[in-house]
Parts: C-alpha cells; sequence; structure tokens
C-alpha cells in the first residue's frame, strides 16, 4: 500500500542517546516491501524492565513469552518484527520466537530469557525462520542506527515515524527517557497499545519500573482508540540500563521517584497521541474530556465509548455538530449519567446544558471548529467528581480504504 502522510502527522524529536542502548535495522523481508522490517536492540547488562501486554485470549506468542519474562525484571536484547504478527501460529509461531531468542542470546552470551520479541503486521501466518535468522545475522553486523530508522522499521500501516523525549532529575542528576511507538489501526488498547518502547538510562529497581508503567499507561495508552479493535500483540516494555549514575530508585517514597514519573507519564501520553494522529484515515485528533462521572474510572468508560462510536466519528468527520450522537453514546455506556444533567460543548462552547439545547446558541464558532484539525469534546455527566481524557480520531472512508487492501 502507498500511503500518504496523514494530515495530523508530527516532525520526529531531536532524541537523545541513551547509555546502554545501541540500536540497529535489517531487512528480514517479511513482506514484498523495500524497507527495514527487524529492529535489534541490544541493551547494557543489568537492564531493568517492565511491561504491559495486550489482554487478548488471542495473544501471541511473543506476548504470552513476554509477559512470563518480565516477571524476572532483566532484558539484554529487543528484536520486533514488522509486516508479521505471528499470532494465531500455533507451535511454528513459537518455534520462531524461541529460535530468534536463541540466536540473539548465542550472540550476546547472555540467558535466552533476557531476549525480548515483539512481531506486527498481518495474523494467521507463521514468521518464517529463515528470513528472522538472516535479518538478524544482518542486524548483528549492521551500523548503529537512529532513533528514527528504528521507529520506522517497527512500523506496518504507520505513515510517520513516531518518537518522544523526556527528562527529569533524580537528585543531582539528569536522566533521559527516549521512546518510539507504531500504531496506526486495530487501536483500542486494553493494557497498552500496540508496540511501543521507551528506554532510559535511569538506575530503577524493576518493580518500581513496573509499578510507574502500569501507572502510566492507564492514564496514556489505555485512553486512546482509533477503532475500537485490541490487537493480539500489544506490548509496551520500559528498559532502565541504569547508566545515569543517580542514587538508585528503590521505592516508590525515593527521592526522584516522582520527577522520574512525571517523565515517564509524559513520554507514554505523547507516544499514545502520535499514535492517534496515525490513526488508519484520520482527518481529525479528538480530544474527549469527560467530567462529573461517578468515578475516575466510569469517566475514562463513557470517554471510550464516545470515542468508539462510529456515529460519532463520522460526524465530526463531516464537521457536523450532531450532539445528539453524543448523547446516544453516554447513554449505552453502562455507567450512571443523568441524563437532565447531561451537558455538551464543542471547542469549548456548550451546546446542550443540564440535558436541554442550550437557547439561542450560536453554532457558527461551533462549526469553524469543526472545521480544524484539532477538536475539543467536553462531557459533563452531572453525578459525581470523576473525570477523564480520552484521545481518538475521526473516521472516514481512508480506513476503509486501508483494511479492505490491508493483505495485498
Amino acid at each position: 500500500m502507498d500511503l500518504k502522510p496523514s494530515p495530523l502527522a508530527r516532525p520526529f524529536p531531536d532524541m537523545p542517546a541513551i547509555d546502554g542502548v545501541t540500536l540497529h535495522t535489517a531487512r528480514a523481508r517479511y513482506k514484498d516491501w523495500d524497507r527495514a522490517d527487524l529492529t535489534y536492540v541490544e541493551l547494557a547488562e543489568r537492564t531493568a524492565v517492565a511491561g504491559v501486554f495486550t489482554q487478548s485470549l488471542c495473544a501471541s506468542s511473543e506476548v504470552e513469552l513476554g509477559r512470563e519474562q518480565v516477571k524476572a525484571g532483566r532484558a539484554r536484547a529487543l528484536v520486533v518484527n514488522a509486516g508479521n504478527a505471528n499470532a494465531f501460529t500455533g507451535h511454528r509461531g513459537r518455534d520462531a520466537v524461541e529460535a530468534i531468542r536463541q540466536q540473539a542470546a548465542a550472540h550476546l552470551g547472555c540467558d535466552f530469557q533476557k531476549v525480548f520479541v515483539s512481531s506486527t503486521g498481518v495474523i494467521g501466518v507463521p514468521l518464517p525462520q529463515n528470513k528472522a535468522r538472516e535479518g538478524l545475522k544482518a542486524a548483528f553486523t549492521a551500523e548503529e542506527a537512529s532513533w528514527e530508522d528504528a521507529a520506522r522499521a517497527i512500523g506496518t500501516t504507520d505513515t510517520f515515524a513516531k518518537g518522544a523525549r523526556a527528562s527529569a532529575m533524580v537528585g543531582d542528576t539528569r536522566v533521559e527517557l527516549a521512546g518510539i511507538v507504531k500504531g496506526s489501526g486495530m487501536i483500542a488498547p486494553d493494557m497498552a497499545t500496540m508496540l511501543g518502547y521507551i528506554f532510559t538510562d535511569a538506575d530503577i529497581a524493576p518493580g518500581v519500573l513496573q509499578e510507574l508503567l502500569e501507572a502510566a499507561t492507564a492514564r496514556s495508552f489505555n485512553c486512546i482508540t482509533v477503532d475500537g479493535d485490541t490487537s493480539t500483540s500489544d506490548t509496551v516494555l520500559a528498559f532502565a540500563t541504569g547508566k545515569a549514575g543517580n542514587i538508585r530508585i528503590e521505592s516508590r517514597e525515593d527521592p526522584g521517584a516522582d520527577a522520574f514519573a512525571a517523565a515517564l507519564d509524559d513520554i507514554c501520553r505523547e507516544l499514545a497521541q502520535l499514535v492517534v494522529r496515525d490513526g488508519e484515515g484520520a482527518s481529525k485528533f479528538i480530544t474527549i474530556r469527560v467530567s462529573g462521572a461517578a468515578s475516575d474510572d466510569s469517566a475514562r468508560t463513557i470517554g471510550l465509548v464516545i470515542a468508539n462510536s462510529p456515529l460519532v466519528k463520522t460526524a465530526i468527520a463531516g464537521e457536523d455538530a450532531n450532539w445528539g450522537r453524543v448523547v446516544m453514546a453516554v447513554g449505552k455506556a453502562g455507567e450512571p449519567a443523568d441524563r437532565d444533567r447531561l451537558g455538551i460543548a464543542f471547542g469549548g462552547i456548550w451546546t446542550a446544558r443540564d440535558g436541554l439545547p442550550v437557547e439561542n446558541y450560536d453554532e457558527a464558532p461551533v462549526a469553524e471548529h469543526l472545521k480544524g484539525e484539532e477538536i475539543d469534546l467536553a462531557v459533563e455527566i452531572g453525578v459525581g467528581d470523576g473525570r477523564a481524557t480520552v484521545w481518538t480520531c475521526d473516521l472516514t472512508q481512508g480506513y476503509i480504504s486501508i483494511n479492505a487492501d490491508y493483505r495485498s
């Protein structure tokens, strides 16, 4: 498929070098394309790792193995295959992952359990072991790749490379974070999102890193949706090499833990939003702010139901302030709501308040807001103090075209 860059694309940022992280890419040729599609990341010894994975009951072998691997808390390498999800492939898929882990472990002289593998692309086709073997062999001796090279290599239907950076002061030491992510369709995370990788030179205990990643995920990757479909391969991994030389973060209460947590939140949120900006066929980036819900979790659920509604998404694609469709979505969410206190606003302009249309409201500024690429939708539920923000995109003919031709 020849995909034009999303109109919502963002330029790839200047990214920091992360001591203890070395990137390589290679052409395994998993699909008939002329681009790198295998990424190999070498990590310093004693690198801490944390991860969140899809809750799909049809998860790939990569996910099943990764869930077990993160429990040990250490990593030495990451291998990412693009163009083939290796999901729903039975023992052949698992054998392919095991072969990759053994090959990388032999190259590094480490335990194969410290080699993490992710794959993304078409479901139901076993990963060709010969292509994986030759691609990985080439990656071992390839020149060091840039962050942007790696971000492009992990993509499938992505139209632009996605990266983000952040930093934090842990005591007197500045620690750096760098992240890349891929994702464009099949986006409705139930843990994390598609494939995302965050690297830091901070010295932090694996258990604390896991706790902070789970919390950051809840406020970022688990608050986005493109099409309501959860992938079989969703994975977000965080790697901490410990090379910054900061006073080690051993608990959530240690000095610097809050600063690091805030930086991790920032980078996860930015990466998650970049995925939405590359939503298949998207022309508008939509922020949905829900307030007055029974709880924060309830607000998030309502927000995602609104965000996943084809009727809401197509109305916004058509630049139609059809707030009745928002009412519909709130009503079907299954969460507490007060019809007679419900309020809806587009671009900060209330179109309905207290369960009624705002009398004589001027639709002109609302229509003007909907012509833009950045859409803000606010919904007041009227039953409590719960609030949440979720992000989505509109639904256009482009989404249908991309997915109708996906396997070609």
